[in-house]
């Protein structure tokens, strides 16, 4: 028995990284896969290896939306659950990032984010129930240098996330966060970021000194999706090795 047999799961951003981990997870616990990214040689390859379904699905669209989830429920008759995976980071100072970069952060993870909620509540209706996750960020917490867009951000889907945990509730459909902290992914090792950040004091500072695996974000991801968080809405889930110890949030 897996934890999500019989789950039908869109996954947004998950050709790669942790959204890349996500969908080995939930098809290793049984559920049925769709997943979207704009990245479209690494997302065709995932599914011929693995079986799940790639759709190109650019978040900040909501035609490209209306496609994803229209194809979960021509594939498989439902929807049950969302996870909000796709995401940006642009390392810029304030004094230095244009609008446009700006824009672009907020649009993709969090316009992205608010327009999935809105897509799936039809479906999820119609499937009498649903889980819905975001993945927000420890920077959903505190703020850190360079990060202003992201930051702004990921604190935006914390406000999102209960407003919607509130508004779904009545409908049965379940909505609460993940806030990853060090994930060995692709984009902790964006350049400009990695040049600004003193590793060495950055892993001093953690209480689990290592980076995570992706997968283990998943996993907490997976447990949401699941009927064992039944009773979990408009949580926040943290995934950083204790980071935020003693950070006064």
């Amino acid at each position: 028995m897996g934890l999500l047999d019989g789950k039908v799961a869109l996954i947004t951003g998950g050709a790669r990284g942790m959204g890349e981990a996500h969908v080995r997870l939930f098809l290793a616990e049984g559920a049925r896969v769709v997943f979207g990214d704009v990245l479209e040689e690494e997302g065709k390859a995932l599914a011929a290896e693995t079986g799940a379904v790639y759709v190109r699905h650019d978040v900040t669209r909501p035609e490209e939306w209306e496609a994803a989830v229209g194809a979960a429920v021509e594939a498989y008759g439902r929807l049950d659950v969302l996870v909000n995976n796709a995401g940006i980071l642009k390392f810029r100072r304030i004094a230095d990032m244009s609008l446009e970069d700006f824009d672009q952060v907020i649009g993709v993870n969090l316009r992205g984010t608010w327009l999935g909620i809105k897509s799936v509540i039809e479906p999820m209706k119609a499937a009498g129930r649903g889980s819905i996750v975001n993945i927000s960020s420890i920077e959903g917490y505190v703020g850190a240098e360079g990060l202003s867009a992201y930051s702004a951000s990921k604190f935006g889907v914390r406000g999102v996330t209960k407003s919607a945990a509130r508004e779904l509730a009545k409908f049965k459909i379940r909505v609460n966060s993940v806030h990853p902290g060090a994930i060995n992914t692709s984009m902790v090792m964006d350049p400009e970021l990695v040049g600004e950040v003193d590793a060495e004091a950055f892993v001093k500072s953690m209480v689990i000194k290592r980076f995570a695996k992706p997968v283990e974000v998943s996993h907490v991801v997976a447990f949401l999706a699941s009927d064992r968080a039944s009773y979990c809405t408009g949580s926040e889930f943290t995934v950083d090795g204790g980071l935020l110890t003693g950070a006064g949030y």
